[in-house]
């Protein structure tokens, strides 16, 4: 079961927040789910079964400018920290763990890195790394699509505005096996993508906007254990991005799927919650 609720922040914003610990039951962990682009909140149904097995209850949130989360034009990704803590506030939990997939993965990592009293462990899933991340060409195996849209948004919001309202969707950035996940289990992401769409551009214009802007936090000073989970196939966020953040965080592990793409490494994020709940 998932409880609903509206967070009003001391600036007056709401945040949509979303709690689907078991009742009655005590929770090994709480983990804050933090959704992609374009997506809102609702934590990951086709995990549920794996996160029961390991004791583990789910919190999340519409990032603002999604589902009923009031827009924050300007945004960087270093403030879901402390809309992620507002909301676990709110929800009555301290310490808990992060997990985020796709663009969810900054906004995981910068939980990690501005809330260390607070986040136990961090994971992200097919990730993206910083804009400006030394070493690696940024662009390097995104599909056609998906690197002009990004490049869009390096040049601004009305460049970008203008790509998303002209652009049509290109099913090429996913893998076959990508496609595969999608008409299967998760068939689940395709229907949070699709209602997030029908709220309209803002969460996700302030997304990519976001991640090609300063982050406002190092990844290299995130002391917390992180899992970087990747698919070697992916052509929305390459395997370079993962191999960046694996080499920049001190205590990452990474795992990179030689297989999978952007969306079909989730088949291994059950694994992820094992990690998450494993003895350290």
């Amino acid at each position: 079961m998932v409880t609903e609720t509206d967070v009003r922040l001391s600036d007056g914003r709401i945040l949509h927040a979303y709690d689907a610990r078991p009742e009655g039951t005590d929770t090994a962990l709480t983990v804050l789910w933090h959704h992609g682009t374009p997506n809102t909140g609702e934590p990951p149904e086709p995990l549920f079964p794996a996160a029961a097995r390991h004791g583990i209850g789910w919190i999340s949130y519409d990032r603002p400018g999604y589902g009923s989360s009031t827009p924050r034009a300007g945004r960087d990704i270093a403030s879901a920290a402390a809309d992620a803590a507002a909301v676990a506030d709110a929800l009555g939990v301290g310490r808990f763990a992060v997990m985020g997939h796709s663009g969810g993965g900054p906004h995981a990592l910068a939980c990690a890195a501005l809330l260390p009293e607070r986040v136990a462990g961090a994971v992200t899933v097919a990730g993206l790394a910083p804009f400006r991340a030394g070493g690696i060409d940024w662009f390097a195996g995104m599909g056609p699509a998906g690197a002009a849209e990004l490049r869009a948004a390096a040049e601004g919001r009305a460049a970008l505005e203008k790509r998303l309202t002209t652009s049509e969707w290109d099913p090429d950035q996913f893998t076959r096996a990508d496609h595969q996940a999608l008409d299967g289990e998760w068939s689940w992401l395709g229907d949070i993508a699709a209602k997030a769409s029908e709220e309209g551009l803002d969460g996700m214009i302030d997304d990519d906007l976001a991640y090609v802007a300063p982050w406002g936090f190092d990844p290299a000073g995130i002391s917390c254990p992180v899992l970087v989970l990747h698919g070697a196939r992916d052509r929305i966020s390459p395997a370079a991005h993962a191999e960046w953040l694996a080499g920049t965080i001190p205590a990452a592990e990474l795992r990179l799927r030689p297989d999978d793409g952007h969306i079909s490494v989730l088949h291994s994020a059950p694994e992820a919650l094992a990690w998450l709940t494993a003895p350290r």
